[in-house]
């Protein structure tokens, strides 16, 4: 009769996706985790939530999942 219908696992196996999804939500979150670690760390009477702190520490962990993940 016809094919059999592909479960998830074989539609995820095979999907190519869209880098730049997975580039938005990389720095989407990499920017979210900076900004925790430093809200945090001024709790803690450590460091200060600047720009620059939250910006320089989001390019770092953006750079490092991005070198771990997609290389």
């Amino acid at each position: 009769m016809s094919e059999e219908p592909k479960g998830i696992r074989e539609g995820v196996e095979e999907s190519k996706g869209d880098p730049r999804v997975v580039l938005i939500l990389n720095a989407a979150l990499s920017g979210l985790f900076a900004w925790t670690a430093f809200w945090a760390l001024q709790l803690l009477d450590i460091a200060e939530v600047t720009a620059t702190n939250v910006g320089t520490l989001a390019l770092v962990v953006f750079a490092l999942t991005y070198v771990t993940v997609l290389r």
